[in-house]
């Protein structure tokens, strides 16, 4: 990550510490994850501790210390979408992008996780992309879903 837009972010908030979440969050949005380099000119500007920094990068699941895909998906596994089929359209997911739940592709075009409800019950079973639901998501429609995102 280029250093100089670090500088912008943490200036844009002032330099001021008690802006770390804020600063972390605009990083994570500009690269969909928190480069080392980046944390260390963090914790130097801002004077906070690679620990702290760590530590809240490690607690929010909005924080990912490793890159993530350009797209996220995430596959409902909760009771309603599962009995409905959803560990049908995951394996259509994995077979598609060649991904097991938690990995990224080479390309950094596609991460993939798993979810316990996304709060779309009756639509499940429910395939979520860079926060856009799909309903009622069949095996055969997650090839025509994914080529959304090319």
């Amino acid at each position: 990550m280029d250093m100089d837009r670090v500088d912008q972010i943490i200036e844009k908030y002032n330099g001021e510490a008690s802006s770390l979440i804020q600063v972390l969050l605009d990083i994570q949005a500009e690269n969909n994850w928190l480069p080392r380099e980046a944390l260390e000119r963090i914790s130097e500007k801002l004077q906070v501790s690679m620990t702290r920094i760590l530590h809240i990068a490690t607690f929010y699941k909005a924080f990912s210390l490793v890159p993530k895909g350009r797209h996220q998906i995430h596959i409902c596994m909760g009771t309603a979408c599962h009995v409905r089929g959803a560990p049908r359209v995951l394996d259509a997911v994995q077979e598609i992008t060649g991904l097991s739940p938690g990995e990224t592709d080479l390309d950094l075009k596609f991460s993939l996780e798993t979810v316990n409800c996304l709060g779309c019950c009756a639509l499940g079973p429910v395939v979520e992309i860079d926060g856009k639901a799909h309903g009622k998501v069949s095996p055969s429609d997650v090839g025509s879903i994914l080529e959304q995102y090319e």
